[in-house]
């Protein structure tokens, strides 16, 4: 038996697996109360955005998969705001910039998360919107003991919230300092938030539906929407060093609703994998996969090996440059050729023996592909603001984001990646105890590319929840936080435990890497041409061998990369789930 560093959990009532385990606790709770997988799913996220605060939030986004008993079907819940009206072009090229700031209010899109789980709850829960929201307004009025991690981020922010960002330190520094690890930490503005929304539901009648209604018309034209456009007007310093307003305002708020899409998906050995559409970054997934396949059989890949490094991380390259010139919202991404047997045999083709330095985007029905003119190497971001904190160059994780998956007793099943609204990322708007996101800064400052800004618009988002059915059948929910990397993490996931048979926990546990050889999502846009971080637990013999063939390599501490969350339901109908255990955060919960 192969020793994971906690067990694989089965059951047959429900299982829940996310990145805190207050999260993971609260959304069994809701389960035990009788509620379902979107019930559960729903409450997880709105305790994730308190216990949290440096990963997510309520003023950011969330994207969704999920599949209902009565319709395996799997549906994309889009939560991923908008680019507000006055988001142009040419506003930002008037303030002198060349690139959108990775933090502040200029760089907000409108946020999505909230009304995306309150139109998850309209359409699939089934519980009464107080028992969904009392666990997060418990832990924000009552107090919750604090990850270590965010003391340590916001001591990294600590001059900047003390100099520009006061509403953010009378949250942050009320001490004049970081709060301290696993200190009891309350947020009474945003309880009261919370509570003030529930209540004017509330008002709505008892009906549970109406109820939900009347929440999401309050968060888009009440006091939160005003709170929001009025704050986010005003100017704070942002990661460019200088002073800029926001262009959100309480119209942009009105004006946005989430959404529900069909997936992207591709068949890939006896399973179908279901992503969101080329408005993420959820394609380069299958991508990889079909490319892979066309290489020969996955079972036989030895991912303990540097050949296996080395033809993941080169296949990866190729998908993440079309990514780049390819995807973005409204774009007209060829996704079904880019996702064909023969498109991905002409990738196949330029995987070599050698590492590769280029970024080599593809030409899908004979298009000419046309990248950012910045997309070439320079060095990687530091400032603490800045980006969907990943891995930097030196291997040292700077955060990450979110992730939530849930499987009930009846065959509903969610997978869902909050992210965006983190504190370090926008100053707190005082009144509603929360900051705006920074996810506009995925966009870029030229014309004619697939994610140029434009109103309106979504961000191509590096968020990207996973679905796997079998025979029609949802069998798997898996995601990771991440940024660039929650994709590269999960393909090492989804090939050790769909393709090699590992069980959830081994597969989760096991070494990780990813490459850095395409340009980032996040400001400022850095690329490192050739560059690949490995767990140290690779070995030297592996490390060597792929520096050998030309590869840019970090060696990561041995527990530092990869985040991934996974619930599943097992042949005989048994439900399994597992959590990761770097961060010494997640957890999986379930019976």
């Amino acid at each position: 038996m192969t020793f994971t560093t906690r067990p694989t959990l089965r059951g047959t009532f429900g299982m829940v697996s996310s990145t805190h385990w207050l999260a993971s606790q609260s959304a069994m709770r809701i389960l035990e109360l009788g509620g379902n997988a979107f019930d559960a799913g729903a409450c997880a996220g709105f305790v994730l955005h308190v216990v949290e605060p440096h990963l997510n939030g309520p003023g950011g986004e969330v994207p969704a998969i999920i599949a209902t008993a009565a319709d395996p079907t799997p549906r994309v819940l889009c939560g991923q705001g908008v680019a507000p009206a006055g988001a142009t072009i040419e506003h930002f090229r008037a303030l002198g910039l060349e690139l959108i700031p990775g933090s502040g209010p200029l760089a907000a899109a409108v946020p999505g998360a909230v009304d995306a789980w309150l139109l998850l709850l309209r359409d699939h829960g089934s519980l009464p919107l107080r028992a969904v929201l009392e666990p997060a307004i418990g832990y924000a009025r009552n107090g919750h003991p604090l990850v270590a991690r965010v003391g340590e981020t916001v001591a990294t922010v600590q001059d900047l919230f003390s100099d520009h960002w006061p509403t953010s330190a009378s949250v942050w520094l009320a001490d004049g300092r970081p709060p301290r690890a696993n200190s009891l930490f309350k947020n009474s503005a945003y309880a009261d938030t919370l509570e003030r929304l529930l209540t004017t539901a509330e008002g709505a009648g008892s009906d549970r539906v109406a109820q939900v209604e009347r929440a999401r018309l309050t968060w888009r034209e009440g006091f939160i929407a005003e709170a929001i456009g009025d704050f986010s007007r005003r100017p704070h310093r942002d990661s460019s060093g200088e002073d800029h307003a926001g262009l959100i305002t309480a119209d942009d708020v009105a004006g946005f609703e989430a959404s529900w899409e069909e997936p992207a998906t591709l068949d890939w050995h006896g399973h179908t994998v279901a992503k969101t559409g080329a408005w993420g970054q959820g394609p380069a997934l299958l991508q990889s996969l079909a490319v892979l396949a066309e290489l020969g059989d996955p079972a036989d890949l030895d991912l303990a090996s540097a050949d296996a490094v080395h033809t993941t991380v080169e296949v990866q390259k190729l998908s993440y440059a079309d990514r780049e010139a390819y995807y973005g919202d409204g774009a007209d991404t060829p996704l079904k050729t880019l996702l064909s047997p023969a498109y991905a045999a002409s990738r196949a083709a330029l995987v070599g023996a050698e590492a590769s330095l280029e970024l080599r985007p593809g030409s899908p029905d004979g298009r000419t592909p046309v990248l950012p003119s910045i997309a070439a190497g320079n060095d990687l971001v530091t400032d603490a603001t800045v980006g969907e904190p990943t891995v930097s160059s030196d291997g040292v994780t700077r955060g990450d984001t979110c992730h939530v998956d849930v499987m009930d007793q009846w065959g509903n099943v969610i997978s869902a990646t909050p992210s965006g609204g983190w504190l370090q990322s926008s100053p707190t708007i005082p009144s509603l105890g929360f900051c705006l996101g920074s996810r506009l800064q995925m966009f870029w400052l030229e014309e004619g590319l697939a994610s140029s800004l434009a109103p309106g618009r979504r961000p191509r988002t590096t968020l990207t929840p996973t679905l796997v059915l079998r025979d029609g059948v949802p069998v798997l929910a898996c995601g990771s936080p991440g940024g660039d990397q929650q994709d590269q993490w999960q393909l090492l996931f989804l090939l050790r435990h769909l393709a090699g048979g590992q069980d959830l926990q081994e597969a989760v546990d096991a070494p990780a890497w990813h490459t850095t050889g395409f340009p980032s999502s996040f400001y400022p846009r850095a690329s490192e041409p050739g560059g690949l971080v490995i767990e140290s637990r690779l070995g030297a013999a592996v490390r060597d061998e792929l520096a050998r063939r030309g590869h840019a390599v970090t060696e990561s501490d041995a527990w530092s990369l990869g985040r991934l969350c996974a619930v599943s339901r097992e042949a005989d109908g048994v439900l399994a789930a597992a959590a990761n255990p770097r961060g010494m955060q997640g957890y999986a919960v379930g019976r």
